[in-house]
């Protein structure tokens, strides 16, 4: 496994994250819980120390399952990542109340990084008036929380305006081969390095699409001329890797060869390995 620095807390965080939000599940679509804390202690025994989940992931099982996953001595092995459900929150006594019901549905005294839950313009204005930041301010003070970020779906220009109005650790964004334009994009990605924050990137796959073994046959076609034969999974996760200004890249992983997979492809991306050959490869591959 591979380690980058948080900027502004110099936190070494495994470049794979374990994203919580597509636990494995039985017939009935409940978590195979199982199966799901196996996934994850591996994972983290195999060098991951990043675990992200939120309020309603797997209808709110996501966090009870990420506690039960961190028991036996793996809490302290890892950095919990969770998020306030922003839609559900009316008052500023509400993000108190559920920050404290998180705390102990994930069983730990501390979330070493909060988020912000899916902002956008419009609903970074409604936190705002509601006091997020005072909310913010007290919790890291008491320690609830160890650092504040935010999730982030919505137009650049906005998105510029939310770095710029909290002194934020880290950010959050979709990035991928087909969103480089797309939410922040990448010159949001650059923006919020400008600004020291980490960048946690989620949804590299597309939520698996990029990396549907049975590719599309016009983008078969262009993975197959490349020098160096790769699944179309671990080009799109190594063209994010690349950016050196990513510091965690998210995978919701469930299936163990998933996993392993995954493993191997973070234990050898390092920023800047791709040539220019492959980066042209790889946005062939994407206007396709």
């Amino acid at each position: 496994m591979r380690y980058r620095k948080m900027p502004k807390n110099g936190d070494e965080l495994s470049i794979l994250g374990f994203g919580a939000m597509r636990l494995p599940l039985r017939e009935d679509r409940s978590i195979d819980e199982v199966r799901a804390i196996a996934q994850i202690r591996d994972a983290i025994d195999q060098g991951v120390n990043y675990v992200d989940t939120a309020w309603p992931y797997h209808g709110g099982q996501s966090e009870p399952l990420v506690g039960r996953a961190l028991k036996e001595g793996y809490r302290q092995r890892v950095k919990i990542a969770t998020k306030l459900p922003l839609w559900m929150i009316h008052t500023r006594a509400d993000m108190d109340r559920y920050l404290n019901a998180q705390l102990k549905k994930l069983a730990t005294d501390r979330i070493d990084y909060y988020l912000l839950h899916a902002l956008d313009g419009v609903s970074w204005d409604r936190m705002a008036q509601l006091g997020v930041a005072d909310f913010l301010d007290a919790a890291l003070a008491d320690g609830r929380i160890g650092n504040a970020g935010f999730s982030f779906h919505g137009l650049l220009e906005d998105f510029k305006r939310i770095v710029d109005a909290y002194d934020w650790t880290f950010c959050q964004i979709q990035y991928n081969i087909l969103d480089r334009e797309n939410q922040a994009g990448s010159e949001g990605l650059a923006y919020a390095a400008a600004k020291k924050l980490g960048v946690v990137v989620m949804e590299p796959l597309r939520g698996g699409n990029i990396s549907l073994p049975e590719a599309p046959p016009a983008v078969a076609e262009i993975w197959q001329k490349a020098a160096i034969q790769r699944s179309p999974a671990e080009w799109a996760l190594r063209w994010v890797w690349d950016h050196p200004d990513v510091t965690v890249v998210l995978s919701g992983m469930n299936e163990e060869a998933h996993i392993a997979e995954n493993l191997a492809i973070a234990d050898t991306a390092r920023p800047k390995s791709l040539t220019p050959a492959e980066h042209a490869l790889v946005a062939e591959a994407a206007r396709t």
